[in-house]
């Protein structure tokens, strides 16, 4: 049968120049030994595409599922498919057989940009491994299966499985190649984690200079030696605009480029990182990223640490002297204005007068000069006999209710 012509808003971005997302915490993040029920996964794709206004389906691939590892995850893929179109471009990932690509279409086939990506082996190690063929026999093999999803009226891709260790010559023209028969978007994916930042440039770099006009090329890049982001943010700086990534970075092994790191700098240092241009059609709200990440965190069970980049509980909190006195000189950007991340003061055994006295404010005290004195000791030696740096505010009203009911009764 004939499809009908399907506009890819995606592709269409990505050769204005202008950033997508593909995000894969719901699919690749199943590889992190996570779980995200149906329901959130539509919640977080509409979520996601909220964070672009009415622009959200250019500017966000939200990979749904794989539906051939069972029936739920074929059903969790197509509920993204039918309750979040209006907000992302779903995607369902499948392997380069025709079953496979027919159940993938299946599941996205009731969203008007509903997409599947297929992935191949690249390269000869990989496509062994995988299919007991060579590169170039899966490369070919995968025009048919591109001609399978075209014809059920659904925008197909193709990922590039161990990219790195395949032939850029030979990648480069069969993009061309299945670009022709109607694929959309060429996934790169750094399938083992091995590449350094200057080997993705060049990477990328060779296959935009190899490949025809037509191919739009997408970066995959697994975080094993954690240059997730470095490696990401060189494939942009050579012209890459379709970009994977996931929330917190969950992904198989030590994950992806995290969604809420790689957005920050796109959306807030974009034009250091890759020059002049309009990289949105509605720039983003970063004031998305700390609760998204929060919602992430709780579904998946990964913890949100004080050393989080981006959305980590340390992110706007002050807890010595000078930074407390001057924060703007001790941060690369404003919480509070960037991401509604307000800031606040912490307790610690690094405590100051000023920091004490904030700290108080806050909880309805105001303590003079001895009792400063006083609690500020306390402070330091209940944190060392705990071993534990942060003194809770329902602790410093008991001991300051106390010491003042001693001083009484004396």
């Amino acid at each position: 049968m004939q499809s009908e012509v399907v506009v890819d808003a995606v592709k269409e971005t990505a050769r204005q120049g202008r950033i997508v997302l593909w995000e894969e915490s719901a699919r690749d993040g199943a590889q992190g030994k996570t779980l995200m029920s149906a329901e959130f996964r539509v919640r977080l794709a509409r979520d996601q595409g909220a964070m672009f206004g009415a622009d959200g389906a250019r500017h966000v691939v939200f990979a749904a599922g794989f539906p051939a590892v069972c029936a739920e995850e074929f059903e969790a893929t197509r509920r993204v498919a039918r309750e979040a179109a209006d907000s992302v471009s779903p995607a369902a990932v499948c392997r380069a057989t025709p079953q496979d690509v027919r159940q993938a279409c299946a599941s996205v086939q009731d969203a008007p940009n509903g997409r599947v990506m297929i992935v191949v082996p690249a390269s000869d190690i990989m496509a062994e491994v995988m299919v007991r063929q060579s590169a170039a026999e899966t490369l070919s093999g995968a025009a048919e299966l591109v001609r399978i999803a075209k014809d059920r009226g659904v925008i197909v891709d193709i990922c590039y499985a161990d990219g790195p260790r395949g032939d850029v010559r030979l990648m480069a023209d069969m993009a061309g190649v299945l670009t022709r028969e109607g694929c959309g978007i060429v996934v790169i994916a750094d399938t083992t984690g091995e590449l350094l930042p200057q080997q993705s440039s060049e990477l990328f770099t060779g296959l935009l200079a190899e490949a025809d006009d037509v191919v739009v090329f997408a970066s995959h890049l697994h975080n094993d030696l954690g240059l997730g982001l470095a490696n990401t943010l060189a494939a942009a700086h050579a012209g890459v605009r379709v970009l994977t990534s996931s929330w917190l970075g969950v992904a198989e092994r030590s994950g992806l480029v995290a969604t809420e790191q790689l957005l920050l700098l796109l959306a807030h240092r974009g034009t250091e990182l890759l020059g002049e241009g309009e990289l949105w059609h509605t720039a983003p709200d970063l004031t998305w990223l700390p609760k998204l990440a929060r919602r992430v965190s709780t579904e998946t069970g990964l913890p949100l640490t004080v050393t989080t980049p981006i959305v980590g509980t340390g992110v706007g909190t002050i807890s010595t002297g000078t930074p407390f006195a001057r924060p703007s000189v001790f941060q690369p950007y404003d919480p509070a204005e960037l991401l509604g991340i307000e800031p606040s003061v912490v307790l610690t055994h690094l405590a100051s007068g000023r920091v004490l006295r904030a700290v108080a404010e806050r909880v309805g005290l105001t303590l003079d000069r001895v009792e400063v004195a006083d609690v500020l000791n306390w402070v330091k030696t209940e944190a060392y006999r705990r071993n534990e740096a942060v003194i809770e505010d329902a602790e410093l009203v008991r001991y300051v209710t106390a010491l003042r009911a001693s001083a009484v009764s004396a």
